[in-house]
């Protein structure tokens, strides 16, 4: 038997450089103008998640088993029992075309009562499939308890599942979740203030204090005195007190361009699948990098051992165990130190290394100080 191969040796260290001379400043590099729609948030303008509990009912017996989930049998007679169905005592009721779900929406900002949302089904128990169902009416609610919306409909589920005699089955996508396309209706409304008093708070997606300044100037040109930045994330705009003439300005607001500062540089690392990926600032500084491989081999060879025709003994298999562990030769690469994104993807793949053995060279290369970026392992 062949184990994987693994990363036997590792070793990073940073070259011996002499001082670099004092270099004057340049200019940053800069990107492509956006929207401060697409930058930014106005305070107060925002999404509320609803969730509820409620029955899928039409199944074609690929429902709950209700001897492993008493909750779906106790769902269907408190529901008959509202609807004045009264069941007998002890009645043992045996489902198939029935599921338990979970019901979740979003809540759009400024929706009113009659406006209709998608929802999500997702079944809690062990429905082989929620396809061809029907949500019966689920009261959804939000974090305060308060029912703000009420769903029901027929589900679309995006998949397709197949079984025969034997065991044998086949399916495609997921089928223990859907959807219901405008499948509830609001029937509360949150109170969303558009800013207070003579201010409107705009709230940038990320903190950075460049694109906070620039934020301001590009407001002020267009509306001069009106903006003020507060820290590196919340900028403080006065906006007309009417009601239409704030929307309109913040419809104008939303649509100025500006140009954002360049992020920090930065590695983000997915330890489950070996993905790396690494924005346009990360750089490198000179360094060697050696890395290796094991190879294990293990081979079990049955013996046999025939006692002899006049012995009392008895023929008997025995294994004989043999390991073999083979090292590949490590070469000591000099990795040059690379000026923008282009460089450092060619003296990483100049390594020859798997997606999993960059994983450790990076964090390697990060200890040593010869990666010039922040390394985030997910």
């Amino acid at each position: 038997m062949r184990s994987p191969t693994l990363p036997a040796l590792l070793l990073v260290f940073a070259l011996g450089l002499p001082a670099a001379p004092a270099l004057a400043a340049t200019p940053a590099v800069t990107g492509a103008a956006e929207r401060i729609k697409d930058l930014a948030s106005i305070a107060g303008v925002r999404d509320n998640q609803l969730i509820g509990y409620g029955l899928v009912v039409g199944l074609d017996g690929s429902g709950d088993q209700t001897t492993q989930t008493p909750f779906t049998v106790q769902s269907i007679s408190n529901m008959l029992g509202n609807m004045g169905v009264t069941l007998p005592t002890g009645t043992n009721l045996q489902l198939k075309n029935v599921a338990a779900v979970m019901v979740t929406a979003t809540l759009p900002a400024f929706a009113r009562p009659g406006q209709q949302i998608d929802v999500t089904v997702s079944s809690i128990g062990n429905a082989k499939s929620l396809r061809g169902g029907t949500l019966v009416m689920t009261p959804l609610k939000g974090v305060d308890g308060q029912v703000y919306a009420m769903a029901q409909g027929n589900m679309v589920v995006g998949g397709a599942g197949a079984q025969a005699g034997g065991g044998a089955s086949q399916t495609i996508n997921h089928l223990s979740a859907g959807r219901v396309p405008g499948g509830a209706t609001v029937e509360r409304a949150v109170p969303t203030a558009v800013g207070q008093g003579d201010f409107v708070m705009v709230e940038l997606n990320d903190t950075d204090f460049g694109t906070a300044r620039r934020v301001v100037d590009a407001i002020n040109i267009a509306s001069p005195g009106s903006a003020e930045a507060l820290d590196g994330r919340s900028i403080r705009v006065r906006a007309p007190q009417d009601s239409s003439a704030r929307v309109a300005f913040i419809g104008q607001l939303e649509n100025l361009t500006v140009t954002p500062m360049l992020q920090a540089a930065k590695v983000i690392v997915n330890s489950r699948t070996g993905s790396v990926v690494m924005n346009q600032r990360v750089t490198l500084q000179n360094c060697a990098v050696a890395h290796g491989n094991l190879t294990v081999t293990v081979n079990n060879e049955n013996q046999v051992s025939q006692p002899n025709p006049l012995a009392a003994g008895q023929t008997t298999v025995t294994q004989q165990g043999q390991v073999d562990i083979q090292q590949d030769a490590g070469a000591l690469f000099n990795v040059r130190a690379g000026t923008n994104l282009a460089d450092v993807v060619k003296a990483l793949n100049a390594l020859g290394a798997k997606p999993m053995d960059l994983v450790s060279i990076l964090q390697a290369m990060k200890s040593a100080g010869a990666l010039r970026a922040e390394l985030e392992v997910i």
